[in-house]
């Protein structure tokens, strides 16, 4: 990829065939976004409709595009330079904003979570065209991305200023200007389209980061588990229990993404043919994964909240939602790493399934338990077949 040198020695990471390491900026940029999962988990777990499900998909989203689009600007720049440190501490105090209007999104702060996030996307965007030389492969890529972040967010802020069954509508066009436009090269007329082959992406360091961020969901999880436990007057034994059942859950997602895939991760972008490729779908898998995380999260509130109340329709939808999310991100992973689809996902995917007609006789705890074992199980058998 042609660069100036004297360009190469001043922002961007030096490819010089060795891990590139996470920085400390990228570390401290990282806690807005425990931040922000824990706003997603609040603002779920109080909106368990099918509505409030929606609109908290569609915020997952952005706090996901904002993060991976930060994450590829640090794949390829150096975060430790004085600019990209200041652009990068910038987005983290817009990202601070963004996730503290979370829980009023779709109420009276939508306007200031458009504003941040469309000023994070495109300000970011914008900063790190205007470093590059024109005619650089980046540059190229960069003018078609700011294209796309603008078109979104015209919709954003559109979607802040009407009535919220709209706005959801209008929020859930912006995602998919962001999410789906890689796909294609951020192709517009007139500018034509990028290629993953120009995107020299240092694999390590992209697996790392996807690997830190779901460390942040669990940890949030576990967060969240011990505020539950913290707030409860009585500590019994059905508390105590409901709290090892949600651990030990927690504990078995670890297993089942850091025991027996990430290690390999990095290997798969490393020696893949199309490493920029490869490096996208690690991106939109993780998307679902983490999702999938943040509704286990909710679950395990409501067994810890009430361990022996019977679970209803939307305590049941989540509770079991969470974990089949979970193993269909960790299955496509696992297809983009290994190549092919683990058995023991889909059938414990089949499990979960002839959980849905049973529920209704389980209380919280049972249920809770229940999925804990099944997501224990899947662990174990990754582990004895990897």
């Amino acid at each position: 990829m042609p660069i100036t040198p004297a360009f190469a020695q001043g922002l961007l990471r030096q490819r010089d065939g060795h891990h590139a390491r996470v920085t400390y900026e990228e570390l401290f940029f990282d806690l807005v976004y425990v931040f922000a999962v824990t706003q997603l988990s609040h603002q779920l777990l109080h909106h368990l409709t099918f509505n409030g499900v929606a609109q908290t998909l569609v915020l997952w989203f952005a706090v996901w595009l904002g993060w991976q689009y930060t994450c590829w600007v640090t794949n390829w720049f150096d975060p430790e330079t004085f600019q990209i440190r200041g652009m990068l501490f910038c987005t983290m105090l817009l990202g601070l904003l963004m996730a503290s209007s979370i829980p009023e999104a779709f109420a009276e702060r939508g306007l200031v979570f458009a504003l941040a996030y469309a000023a994070m996307q495109v300000g970011r965007t914008a900063f790190i065209w205007r470093q590059l030389p024109a005619g650089d492969p980046l540059a190229l890529n960069y003018r078609r991305m700011l294209g796309w972040v603008c078109i979104s967010a015209v919709f954003w802020i559109a979607g802040a200023l009407a009535a919220p069954d709209t706005r959801l509508l209008l929020w859930l066009l912006a995602v998919l200007c962001e999410y789906v436009s890689p796909m294609f090269g951020f192709a517009l007329p007139g500018l034509g389209r990028s290629h993953t082959q120009d995107w020299t992406i240092e694999g390590g360091h992209l697996a790392e980061r996807c690997q830190l961020f779901v460390i942040v969901a669990l940890g949030e999880t576990l967060l969240a588990s011990g505020a539950t436990l913290a707030d409860t007057g009585i500590w019994n034994w059905e508390v105590l229990m409901a709290l090892a059942a949600t651990f030990i859950g927690t504990l078995a997602m670890w297993w089942l993404y850091f025991g027996t895939s990430s290690k390999d991760a990095t290997a798969a972008i490393t020696h893949a043919e199309d490493p920029g490729r490869i490096g996208a779908y690690f991106h939109y898998v993780h998307a679902i994964l983490i999702a999938g995380v943040i509704a286990t999260a909710v679950g395990n509130d409501l067994v810890l909240a009430h361990p022996h109340a019977q679970a209803a329709v939307p305590q049941i939808a989540i509770l079991l939602a969470g974990p089949a999310i979970y193993l269909l991100g960790s299955a496509i992973y696992k297809r983009v790493v290994y190549g092919s689809l683990p058995a023991s996902h889909w059938i414990g995917a089949l499990l979960l399934l002839a959980l849905v007609p049973l529920s209704e006789f389980f209380n919280l705890l049972v249920l809770g338990w229940l999925t804990t074992a099944l997501i224990l199980g899947i662990a174990f058998w990754d582990t004895y077949d990897a």
